[in-house]
Formats: structure tokens, C-alpha cells, sequence
């Protein structure tokens, strides 16, 4: 999910051709009123969905990039418990919020987003455009390379490590995987290109991106579980606690 914060960054500072004032100063007090609604003892969804609607409109209105509200909204809701709560109150909106988004919002942005007709010529036209390919690789390649290259540059130079039983080849399958997210991807293609051969040709690309990764990853799990298990996979120095050999 960080990669969509920072591209959601990206959306707000790069395509914001304009800002009202005004606008985004009442789009902050709207976030405000949320942030000190969801922190109360007692909090109705019937009150958060208004307020979340009205920040949403003015953001919209300021001329910044309505995606910025739901990050603002998102990061008051308390991550650790509150007013003696055992479960945060994150994970139990998460669980109310999550059938709609992944079973409607999900969906129904991909079908409208998509857009991309690959019938007839089209399919073998859009393969030619060189930012179908730009973001081919930029999508598989980029995020192998920023989850693997993080992963091994905080390992070797802070006192973070990985988990017990996990090493550096298992993140191998999860960097592909996460070539898999089309979303924001989708929502960038479609604002960066005002030609409708290169924003199908980007969009076409996050989708055959997306799908080579599931591919991809699908078969790195399998080949990474096939591979016999080290005792210290963390490289950490000391031997995993639990460790099982696979043959």
C-alpha cells in the first residue's frame, strides 16, 4: 500500500493544475471534524459517511486530486486502541469497510477505468506503443526491484531484519506479486495521457503487467516452496525458531 500513498503523492503534487484556497481550507476543516468524530468514545457511521462525503466535494472543488481526502480521512482513524478498545479501531473499520470496497468501489472502478479495446487491429497496435512497454517493465521490474532492493539496503545498514524463517528469495514471488496493483495505475494512465492511443496503451500495459505478475508470482511461490529451507534464512545470525526443512 505504500507505493499507492506515494502515487496518490505523485497525483496531488504532478496533476493539480490549480488550487483554490477556500476550497481546500474547508476540505481540512472536514477532515478535522472527522478526525475528532472518530476518535470518540461512541462514533456512528451515520455521522463519519456525511462529514467523509462533504471533505471529499471540497477536496474535489480545491482543484487538488479528490484521492488526497480518503488518504487524509484514513490516517485519523486511530491505528492502536482507544478508550480502553482491545482491537483498533483501523482493523474494525477495515472489516466493515472491505465487502464494499473489494465487491463494489473495486470493481466497478476497473470496469470504467479500463477502457481499452483490443479487438480487431487494435490489440496489435497498442503491443507496438512504446509505453505499452514503458509500463510493462516499469510495473514488473520496478516494483521487483524496489521491494528486493529496499528490503536487502534496510537489512544491511539499520538493526531491522527479516522474520524468523523468512529470506530474501522468499520476497522473490511477493515482488512480483506486487505488480498486481492496477488502481491507482489505472487512474495515473488516464491522467497522464490526453491522446486516447498512448492512455490505452498505458492502460493496456498495467493490465498485461498485472496479470504477467499474477503468473509470475504464482510460479516464484511454487519454485521458492519446492527449495530446501536454510536455518538462519533471516541471515540474522542466530537460528530460526522455527524453521521446516522442505525437500
Amino acid at each position: 500500500m505504500v507505493d499507492d500513498l506515494l502515487a496518490i503523492v505523485v497525483i496531488a503534487i504532478g496533476y493539480t493544475e490549480h488550487i483554490s484556497g477556500p476550497m481546500l481550507a474547508a476540505a481540512l476543516a472536514a477532515v478535522g471534524v472527522f478526525a475528532v468524530l472518530v476518535r470518540l468514545r461512541r462514533t456512528a457511521w451515520w455521522l463519519l459517511l456525511p462529514v467523509a462525503v462533504v471533505a471529499w466535494g471540497f477536496m474535489h472543488a480545491s482543484g487538488v486530486h479528490a484521492t488526497i481526502a480518503g488518504v487524509a480521512l484514513g490516517f485519523c482513524v486511530p491505528a492502536v486502541g482507544v478508550h480502553g478498545e482491545a482491537e483498533p479501531r483501523t482493523h474494525r473499520y477495515d472489516d466493515l469497510v472491505r465487502p464494499w470496497s473489494a465487491g463494489v468501489a473495486l470493481p466497478v472502478f476497473a470496469f470504467f477505468a479500463a477502457g481499452v479495446t483490443l479487438t480487431g487491429g487494435t490489440a496489435s497496435a497498442v503491443g507496438q506503443q512504446p509505453v505499452f512497454h514503458a509500463v510493462l517493465v516499469g510495473l514488473l521490474a520496478g516494483k521487483l526491484v524496489g521491494v528486493l532492493g529496499t528490503t536487502a539496503l534496510v537489512t544491511r545498514f539499520t538493526p531491522l531484519r527479516l522474520p524468523d524463517s523468512i529470506g530474501l528469495r522468499d520476497l522473490l514471488p511477493i515482488g512480483l506479486l506486487t505488480g498486481i496493483g492496477f488502481t491507482v495505475a489505472l487512474l495515473i494512465a488516464e491522467l497522464s495521457f490526453d491522446d486516447d492511443p498512448h492512455r490505452s496503451a498505458a492502460k493496456a500495459g498495467v493490465l498485461a503487467a498485472s496479470l504477467l505478475a499474477g503468473v509470475l508470482g504464482a510460479a516464484g511461490l511454487r519454485w521458492d516452496a519446492r527449495r530446501a529451507r536454510d536455518p538462519d534464512m533471516n541471515r540474522d545470525g542466530v537460528p530460526d525458531g522455527e524453521t521446516d526443512v522442505i525437500g
